[in-house]
């Protein structure tokens, strides 16, 4: 057999040969599939298999989720929910001074805890924001920035795509992981608003009126009449994160189920209370979904490929015991695989890192007695890091999309916001109570 690099185990040269692939631009799941099947060809197994494992490493239940959760999310951007919703929040708040930064990070989370991707997250609230945002004064790169950061949370916030992937992986209770994420999503998302001043002592004006922001319907009526108004106009899609979240944690339903009931709800909202549902309207959001899902389970296909090679050439041992061999001290171990997932989400998104460092990081946090929802949790958030962080952050390239602005401005506008995520990260490891808190634990 041709030996790639002389004197490397196989799986070694598969990780290798997987990076050198990324680094010449081929697509992320196409590098896994290539780099597991040389892989394969080296240790002489018959390629024949190769259709039955990833088969087998797509045909789960729970990850039947995905592609219904992303189905809701743009159903709920496409029937004009997200626009209700923006409305709602932007009355409540008032014409509080640079008031739509405050509403942008509001409206951030909420959608986090509907849509459950990031990069959907920006695509359907994003030009809403910013446009609002910069009306208010905010410079249009720096609005851009809360937009990416705060999308990056949906990976955090309930129902997240990215614990269900974990939760998978790991084999750890999906509703457990939803419910240890809310308290440490809302917690990054407050920590956002400390970036507010920052926009202000650099030039952010004067709130501008409810009006000039947008149609506003009810510019004409006071306070009180103008929110009552608001409330009727979206409140079902206020009830979309009650209705998913409430139906998990009350039991009526698996998370899995969950994504059927979000996709179910959204359409029953857009077509009987709304009326914006449309045929075209309808192909668009399925062509859409379809696009993404394909996206995310060919990654996954390929993933449980890579995984495989990895598990049969006992790289999980190895490199888990290397990585415990480091030090004795815990501590040092996270930061290590802390700045292992920081780094890895600036060149990959974050399901690939999942597949590639989950296998071998559960060995060492089952090892160190780590509560494994917590990890997960932690985890996510170091992901969402991920989305915002240069060369790969997909949220980067959506936001410069939609602002039309260069991904070099938009990565500046997303450094406070960077600062402050960094800053959540640590305060997460450093107190796991923050997450089972929420868990029940």
């Amino acid at each position: 057999m041709f030996d790639l690099i002389p004197g490397l185990s196989t799986g070694t040269e598969m990780v290798l040969l997987f990076f050198i692939l990324l680094a010449l631009r081929v697509p992320v799941a196409f590098s896994l599939g290539l780099s597991a099947i040389y892989a394969m060809w080296q240790m002489g197994f018959g390629l024949d298999m190769v259709g039955d494992l990833i088969a087998a490493g797509i045909t789960k239940f729970s990850l039947l989720a995905i592609p219904f959760f992303i189905l809701a999310g743009t159903l709920l951007g496409t029937l004009g929910i997200a626009e209700r919703m923006i409305r709602f929040f932007r009355v409540l708040i008032g014409n509080v001074p640079g008031g739509m930064g405050l509403v942008g990070t509001v409206v951030c989370l909420f959608w986090g805890a509907v849509s459950g991707s990031g990069p959907a997250s920006v695509a359907a609230i994003g030009p809403m924001i910013i446009k609002g945002m910069e009306d208010d004064g905010y410079p249009r790169a720096f609005a851009a920035g809360l937009v990416c950061t705060g999308a990056a949370l949906s990976i955090v916030i309930p129902p997240s795509i990215g614990l269900v992937i974990y939760g998978v992986i790991a084999e750890t209770s999906i509703s457990s992981l939803f419910l240890a994420a809310i308290v440490p999503g809302i917690f990054m998302g407050l920590l956002m608003l400390f970036t507010l001043p920052f926009a202000k002592a650099r030039g952010a004006g004067p709130s501008a009126t409810l009006a000039a922001l947008s149609p506003m319907p009810y510019a004409g009526h006071s306070y009180p009449h103008r929110l009552l108004l608001a409330f009727k106009d979206s409140f079902w899609g206020l009830m979309t994160p009650v209705v998913i979240l409430g139906g998990i944690y009350s039991g009526m339903f698996t998370p899995t189920e969950a994504a059927l009931v979000a996709t179910v709800y959204a359409l029953l909202v857009g077509g009987l209370a709304y009326g914006t549902l449309t045929l075209s309207g309808l192909y668009a959001a399925l062509t859409n979904a379809a696009a993404s899902s394909a996206m995310v389970m060919l990654v996954v296909a390929y993933a449980s490929l890579f995984g495989w090679v990895v598990s049969v050439e006992d790289l999980v041992g190895t490199y888990s015991g290397a990585l415990l061999g480091l030090s004795g001290n815990e501590t040092v171990i996270l930061f290590v695989i802390m700045v292992i997932l920081l780094i890895a989400g600036m060149f990959m998104d974050a399901i690939t890192v999942m597949f590639i460092c989950l296998p071998i990081f559960l060995p060492v946090a089952r090892e160190l007695g780590w509560d494994l929802v917590w990890f997960g949790v932690l985890m996510m958030v170091n992901l969402a890091i991920g989305l915002i962080t240069p060369p790969v952050g997909i949220n980067l390239y959506v936001a410069a999309n939609v602002a039309r602005l260069p991904i070099e401005r938009i990565a500046r506008g997303t450094l406070p916001f960077l600062l402050v995520c960094l800053i959540g990260l640590a305060l997460i490891a450093a107190f796991p109570a923050l997450s089972l808190i929420g868990s029940g634990k």
